[in-house]
């Protein structure tokens, strides 16, 4: 056999389209997470702005000049005002401004990202310093100092998903791409809830009692986790129904390659650029890791969007599942019914 040949026969025409396959997910991983981190900067960051009477307006106006549109600047009435917000996650800081001396006070929640809550230092020191004022930073929503730079709650989130993918492609690769019929697919999605059971809570005991890297609910973070671990496990069993073997690369370039450098985790939203920040907050990477930062650092606020993200993912993977197993089912019965029919219309004077 010449060595055409064996080429030939050792890589059939499915393995060469599957390794370029792999070939284009490479390419646009380092595509995706060099070009979502390789030049963070803050881009109109929620922040707020309290001071007496016109003041508030005035200086509000002034930081919305800023070069590069950094901070989207709004009045808020006072600091009381300002530090509910950033708990609440509707800004990212603010500044406080008392025109009876010539020392202002930041406020910034760290637990939403230690870069960012650094980031808008910078940018008020940078401000401040030309008209002769000074800034103090008060950290209302600090990061444990055991969570480096606020990452704990992306990698959990990140060992999460990878969970969740990787136990729906066992199940395909240990037993067809396809359920064979919608009993299976139940059987499948039962097992990846159990997983997820699992999962979520082992991930809540390591990052709170065991490392105290998250402070927070573990029963909360639990929660959390199982929905993270069976919304992305479902996504990829529906990908894998709709396209076989294939819905596995499909799941890669969904959670991995799109939406882990869009999550926040390395870089807060505000300081992506705008592909990845519009398209984080709706992948379960990101939806995750906004959640459980809010659940460690800002009382569990601001979950309702993030929670009903992951939620539909779970709902529309499982029914999708579900229905392309029932129409398998139905596909094959009526081949088989078919068949049975041909049989029976066979007979002596058939040709």
């Amino acid at each position: 056999m010449s060595f055409a040949q064996e080429v030939k026969s050792a890589v059939t025409p499915r393995a060469a389209l599957l390794v370029i396959g792999v070939l284009a997910l490479q390419l646009l991983f380092i595509a995706s997470y060099v070009g979502a981190l390789h030049n963070p900067k803050p881009k109109e960051v929620p922040f707020g702005v309290a001071a007496p009477g016109p003041a508030a307006q005035q200086a509000a106006d002034r930081l919305a000049r800023l070069p590069g549109d950094p901070l989207d600047p709004r009045v808020v009435a006072d600091a009381a005002e300002a530090r509910a917000q950033i708990l609440e996650r509707k800004i990212d800081g603010a500044l406080v401004i008392d025109p009876r001396g010539t020392t202002d006070t930041l406020l910034v929640g760290s637990g939403g990202g230690t870069v960012l809550a650094h980031a808008l230092e910078r940018i008020a020191v940078a401000v401040e310093r030309p008209q002769g004022r000074t800034v103090r930073t008060v950290d209302v929503a600090p990061a444990s100092p055991q969570d480096f730079d606020g990452l704990s709650a992306f990698y959990l989130v990140v060992g999460w998903c990878v969970g969740g993918y990787l136990c729906a492609s066992i199940l395909a690769i240990s037993a067809g791409s396809r359920p064979a019929n919608a009993q299976r697919a139940v059987i499948r999605l039962g097992v990846l809830a159990l997983s997820a059971l699992a999962g979520g809570l082992g991930g809540a005991i390591i990052v709170g009692p065991i490392l105290d890297a998250l402070p927070g609910s573990v029963v909360a973070l639990w929660g959390l986790g199982t929905l993270v671990v069976f919304a992305v496990g479902a996504a990829t069993l529906a990908l894998q129904a709709l396209t076989g073997i294939v819905g596995i690369g499909l799941a890669v370039l969904l959670i991995v390659i799109a939406g882990n450098p869009s999550a926040g985790g390395a870089f807060p939203a505000p300081m992506l650029p705008d592909f990845w920040r519009a398209i984080g907050p709706a992948l379960p990477p990101g939806a995750g890791t906004w959640s459980a930062r809010s659940i460690a650092y800002f009382k569990c606020n601001a979950m309702t969007g993030p929670m009903l993200v992951l939620a539909a993912w779970a709902v529309v993977g499982s029914a999708i599942t579900l229905v392309r197993a029932g129409m398998r089912r139905t596909t094959d019965d009526n081949e088989v019914a078919g068949r049975s029919g041909g049989a029976v219309g066979a007979g002596p004077g058939t040709p």
